[in-house]
């Protein structure tokens, strides 16, 4: 008898302790999966998935498409689809390309590695990426042409202007301050990553204390004490894990010794150094919180919301929906910039395929992480986990021999099974936004 009322009470347990951390479900379902994942693809390639030189590999390959993800979400919960972001991605790839190693050295005399020309560039890059993404939005809200048709044709517009700006060659090498945006060519070091690991823990935890305040303040319950505490641990144990996880991935010999001969200097006997977070994570980490505060916290995130759970509603209660929607392409645009700062960075250079098949990563990333293609829902972090479980999929596919071909089965797949799980799960919570 005994046995049985605590089998019973078990799973009420379960739930009310997920309900006093107030931890959204889907998304422990979704670091659940992303746990086994990454446990069976450990155990497939003998233990070399979670080292911690897979592990780094793995955070600055899904960076460019987790960027990308956070603005998908917005356009998912509008009711539109992007289907451009990648030979976006491309064109504005290929304008930084030639403005670093035509444009600038033949108009202002600016060559490479001059103090300015990747700075230049970027602002030319980023603002490019905005005015097509606006020029979309225009095309959408205001002529009222399907977004589903003007980012296809968008799709293969993009991808051979970028062919056409660079005759169908690769461009490079890529200014050397630009390059650190890409990953391994810019990290903060151990000590940095420590500096900022531990000031990024003081602001979560700041965060979570502020937001109580104002719970309390507002009449609102909180939740015991002992929950927030636990929240806090959880924070620190992943924030500083992750750090303490990146810094322990050393710097090759023969790579160090090629940066002390490039300054001129020669290596100390026994030095070592590692890599630390790279700057292409911060980026995406600072995207992360500018998306998550425009989302929850400002007028244009909540007009956004609206408009996708309702648009005639939204209409009718003021919101210029159609300006609303040049807004949110012109975002997306400008992301598909940043990310192709980080895509060409990485490869140390512009090539003719990059982008490709990121339509398909980016729509899989923010679908996987909840965002309802209904509309009226989703959210930046599920995105950003999405583009992880993505990654992880393909990478780990990789390294255990699979085809191409056979990988792209499976992410296709894995699509359709997400949102078959996302109907499934809100049918049974009754949420029909």
């Amino acid at each position: 008898m005994t046995d049985t009322a605590s089998a019973t009470d078990t799973p009420q347990t379960r739930r009310t302790l997920l309900q006093t951390l107030e931890i959204d479900t889907r998304l422990v379902g979704m670091i659940g999966a992303f746990i086994v994942l990454c446990v069976v693809f450990h155990l497939a390639t003998d233990g070399r998935f979670l080292t911690p030189r897979n592990i780094f590999n793995l955070t600055i390959q899904t960076v460019s498409v987790a960027i990308m993800a956070t603005g998908m979400v917005f356009i998912i919960v509008t009711r539109h689809i992007d289907l451009s972001v990648g030979a976006l991605l491309a064109t504005c790839s290929a304008i930084m390309a030639m403005t670093q190693t035509l444009i600038l050295p033949s108009w202002l005399g600016l060559g490479l590695n001059h103090p300015i020309t990747p700075w230049v560039t970027i602002l030319i890059g980023l603002t490019s990426g905005a005015l097509i993404g606006a020029f979309h939005g225009w095309l959408v809200g205001y002529l009222t042409i399907p977004a589903f048709i003007v980012t296809l044709g968008g799709l293969l517009v993009w991808r051979n202007v970028a062919w056409y700006m660079t005759n169908g060659q690769t461009i490079g090498p890529l200014d050397g301050t630009f390059m650190k945006f890409g990953g391994i060519n810019g990290t903060l070091g151990t000590t940095g990553s420590w500096i900022l690991g531990v000031l990024a823990t003081l602001a979560a935890f700041y965060a979570l204390w502020n937001a109580r305040r104002s719970k309390i303040g507002h009449g609102f319950p909180v939740k015991p004490l002992w929950a927030e505490f636990a929240m806090c641990g959880i924070i620190a144990a992943a924030i500083l894990g992750f750090i303490g996880i990146l810094n322990s991935y050393q710097i090759p010999t023969r790579r160090l010794q090629r940066m002390f001969e490039a300054r001129g200097e020669t290596m100390p006997e026994g030095f070592t150094a590692a890599y630390g977070l790279p700057i292409s994570v911060l980026l995406l980490i600072a995207v992360a919180v500018a998306m998550t505060v425009l989302a929850k916290r400002t007028r244009l995130g909540r007009y956004i919301f609206a408009t996708g759970g309702n648009p005639d509603a939204a209409e009718l209660s003021g919101i210029n929906t159609r300006l609303l929607t040049v807004k949110i392409f012109a975002l997306m645009g400008f992301l598909c910039a940043l990310s192709a700062i980080v895509a060409s960075a990485r490869l140390t250079n512009h090539s003719n395929d990059i982008g490709t098949l990121d339509e398909l990563r980016v729509i899989a990333a923010a679908v996987i992480g909840g965002t309802a293609l209904a509309g009226g829902m989703g959210t930046i972090h599920g995105a950003i986990l999405g583009a992880l479980i993505m990654q992880s999929l393909q990478s780990g596919m990789a390294m255990v021999g699979v085809d191409a071909p056979f990988q792209n089965i499976v992410v296709g797949s894995v699509l359709v099974i997400a949102v078959w799980v996302d109907i499934v799960y809100r049918k049974r919570t009754g949420d029909r936004s």
